[in-house]
């Protein structure tokens, strides 16, 4: 009899377990094709990555051949400052797109980043004519620059609320449309203007131009739904400023110091005593990026299109799930990424790349840390103690440039010194994620949610 009572209260028909084997046979059919959905678009999403990295290695190779190695220099250093400042561009309110399902929601925020990021771009194009009238940089410069950055910006925007909504095919045709465009534009430009350094800011900014411009054709309906006229107003956006004020304050510095881990590495090249350490070093960082933004731009949309759609305890469950996982895979990848370079070392014998495989192997437990960081990041962005971020890259990065004052030159030592400052900074993040993530503080408590969506 107790028996029977406590299995009754537990729902579990007594004495009649096929229809508890049936109902877990319908659980699991009902999310197979939703497991299905998500292999296929991360397959889909991956390939498409990769298409759009091979469309454009012909062009940079042409063009390598065709410019000097000064004006790659300089496009270096172009390139990563609009990236470097894209990201402050919406203060890091993309992130909050993922908090919650709830539509209105997403409109109001997509309304306030895109306010943001139009304010941000004027005070860049002040700030820009005004290095222009002292002397610091040329007027063409600084014009692509702007264009560069405000393309980055909207296509940053853009890839966000094509994730909220789940449009991976989006995110992955805009990378082969700038794929294949961008080099044609280069060396069709080189063609027209020479091997200049200005000709690959143009290209650049078209090539992200076009990119954007895709993208925003691509999703206009959903766009011009949660841009409508009557939706804006400056109580709504300042009321969502102050509802939202971590993620400028917190999000931001975060990802800033993330990536300036990422490029620690290269900071320490120019004073490099031994020449060919630092040259393969540099190659090795270039080689590893690949996967590294392959690994990122596959998991990253589906991790935060799976998070958007929980809450409670359920998604506190799949970000632990999600965090395993995403760890094992990087292992497995750079692993084996490591196994294949000490092998094709053998090939590098008596030639100027000798050894190229060792690095290639050392870098890869920084490169670890690197790709997991990346989609770990956004996922800690949804808990309710946004500091945490700033705090663990921030001791990283300090952590590495200590390491790089110890060592005080380029060795295989301090390339395993920096991957297990990398790995340990990730492990930190997979903590946090695993004790303290938790839904954010949403305005349903308080009705904004409401108020947003009526204006």
């Amino acid at each position: 009899m107790a028996a029977h009572v406590t299995m009754e209260r537990a729902h579990l028909p007594y004495g009649r377990p096929a229809l508890t084997f049936a109902a877990g046979r319908r659980f699991v059919a009902r999310r197979v094709p939703a497991l299905r959905s998500n292999l296929s678009s991360a397959i889909l999403l991956g390939l498409r990555f990769i298409q759009a990295r091979l469309i454009s290695v012909w062009g940079l190779i042409i063009a390598a051949a065709l410019c000097p190695p000064f004006v790659f220099a300089a496009f270096a250093v172009f390139s990563s400052a609009a990236n470097f400042v894209s990201i402050a561009a919406l203060l890091r309110l993309e992130a909050v797109f993922f908090r919650n399902s709830d539509r209105a929601q997403l409109g109001l925020a997509f309304r306030l980043a895109a306010a943001v990021g139009a304010a941000f771009l004027a005070a860049t194009a002040i700030v820009l004519v005004g290095l222009v009238a002292t002397g610091w940089i040329a007027p063409a410069v600084a014009f692509f620059f702007l264009v560069s950055l405000a393309a980055r910006s909207l296509l940053r925007l853009l890839w966000s609320e094509a994730t909220a909504e789940g449009d991976f095919r989006a995110i992955g045709n805009s990378n082969v449309v700038q794929a294949m465009v961008q080099p044609a534009i280069m060396l069709a430009l080189i063609a027209i203007f020479g091997p200049k350094a200005l000709t690959l800011f143009m290209a650049d900014a078209l090539g992200h131009v076009l990119a954007a411009a895709y993208l925003l054709r691509r999703r206009r309906a959903s766009v011009i739904a949660l841009v409508q006229p009557m939706l804006w107003s400056w109580r709504s956006l300042a009321e969502a400023a102050i509802r939202w004020r971590d993620a400028p304050r917190a999000l931001l510095p975060a990802a800033l110091l993330a990536y300036g881990f990422a490029v620690a590495p290269l900071l320490a090249l120019p004073y490099a005593s031994n020449i060919v350490l630092a040259a393969q070093i540099a190659l090795s960082m270039r080689l590893l990026d690949m996967p590294t933004q392959m690994f990122g731009t596959v998991s990253i949309p589906l991790v935060l299109n799976r998070m958007r759609a929980q809450a409670g305890p359920r998604r506190r469950f799949w970000a632990r799930i999600m965090t395993l996982g995403l760890i094992g895979g990087a292992v497995v990848l750079f692993s084996a990424i490591a196994v294949v370079a000490l092998v094709a070392d053998n090939w590098l014998v008596g030639t100027q790349w000798q050894d190229l495989g060792e690095v290639v192997a050392l870098l890869s437990a920084f490169y670890i840390g690197i790709a997991v960081l990346a989609p770990l990041q956004e996922v800690a962005t949804l808990s309710r103690q946004p500091f945490w971020q700033v705090a663990i890259n921030a001791v990283a990065l300090g952590a590495i440039v200590a390491a790089m004052l110890w060592f005080a030159a380029l060795s295989p030592e301090l390339l395993l010194t920096i991957g297990a400052i990398s790995i340990l900074r990730t492990l930190a993040h997979a903590i946090f994620i695993w004790l303290h993530l938790d839904d954010p503080v949403e305005a349903s408590s308080d009705g904004l949610a409401a108020s947003g969506a009526a204006r």
